[in-house]
C-alpha cells in the first residue's frame, strides 16, 4: 500500500513504465483498495479511460499502453463488520463513510462491477455439489467471447464489448422498450453518470451474449445495474 504514484503508472528521468503499463491486458489486483494512498489511485482515472498513459518531459513525451483489468477488494469499514448479518460493527460514528470516502466518485465511476459480497454460509462452502463447475462456467464465457468475436469482425481495433462506444454502443447495445425504461428509473433514483449509462449498457451487452440472447432484456440490465452496488444512495448505511 506504500506504492508511489510513479511505480504505479511510470516516470522518472528516464521514464519507465510501472505497474499499469506492466499488467497491459492482464489483471492488475489491488487489496484493500482504501488503504492506498488517495493520489495513487486517482493517476489510474487516464489509463482506466483511455487504456494508454502519457508522461510528459520539458523536450518530449513517452506513452505507454495500459489497457489492464482493475480487480480490486477492500472491507466494508476499518473493523470489517459493517452490513455483517451476525456480528457488530464497532466503528466509531462517521468513521465508515470517512473510510469509504478514501475512494472518490470519479474514480468508481469508472469501475464497471461493484459487488457487496455477504459471508457464505457453512452449508454452502462445505457443499461442493451446490456450484458451478469451473468447466461450464468458462464454457459459457467462450461462448459470449466467440459472439462478440464474430460481432466485432469488421470493425477495426474492436474485439469485445468493452471497447465500444458512441455510435457502436448505439448500435450494439441499445435494449428494448421495457429494459429502456427500468435503466431511466435507475438512472434517476441514483443520479448516475453518462459514464455509469455507458458502462451498464457494455455490462448488460455482455450478461445478455452469456444468456445467448441477441437483444439485451431488462432481465439483463436489472442484473448490470445492481452490480453497481456502490452508486447506491446510503450504501455506507444500509443494513
Amino acid at each position: 500500500h506504500s506504492i508511489s504514484n510513479v511505480a504505479l503508472v511510470g516516470g522518472g528521468s528516464s521514464p519507465q513504465p510501472g505497474e499499469i503499463s506492466l499488467a497491459h491486458n492482464g489483471i492488475l489486483f489491488l487489496d484493500e483498495l482504501p488503504e492506498f494512498n488517495r493520489s495513487v489511485l486517482e493517476v489510474m482515472r487516464q489509463p482506466l479511460e483511455n487504456h494508454t498513459i502519457t508522461i510528459s518531459r520539458s523536450r518530449y513525451n513517452v506513452e505507454y499502453p495500459s489497457g489492464f483489468m482493475l480487480v480490486a477488494a477492500m472491507n466494508p469499514c476499518p473493523c470489517g463488520f459493517h452490513n455483517h448479518p451476525d456480528r457488530d460493527c464497532v466503528c466509531a460514528p462517521g468513521t465508515v463513510q470517512k473510510y469509504l470516502n478514501r475512494i472518490s466518485g470519479p474514480l468508481l465511476d469508472r469501475i464497471d462491477i461493484q459487488i457487496e459480497i455477504s459471508p457464505v454460509p457453512f452449508d454452502k462452502i462445505a457443499n461442493r455439489d451446490l456450484a458451478e463447475s469451473s468447466d461450464k462456467i468458462r464454457e459459457r464465457v467462450m461462448g459470449a467471447r466467440k459472439i462478440q468475436q464474430n460481432r466485432f469482425k469488421n470493425i477495426k481495433g474492436v474485439y469485445s464489448n468493452s471497447q465500444i462506444s458512441g455510435k457502436l454502443l448505439h448500435k450494439f447495445a441499445s435494449p428494448d422498450a421495457t429494459g429502456l425504461k427500468l435503466l431511466k428509473c435507475a438512472m434517476e433514483r441514483r443520479s448516475l453518470s453518462a459514464r455509469a449509462y455507458d458502462r451498464i449498457l457494455k455490462v448488460s451487452r455482455t450478461i445478455a451474449d452469456i444468456d445467448g440472447s441477441e437483444q439485451i432484456k431488462a432481465i439483463h440490465l436489472a442484473e448490470a445495474i445492481n452490480y453497481r452496488n456502490l452508486d447506491r444512495e446510503g450504501w455506507a448505511f444500509s443494513k
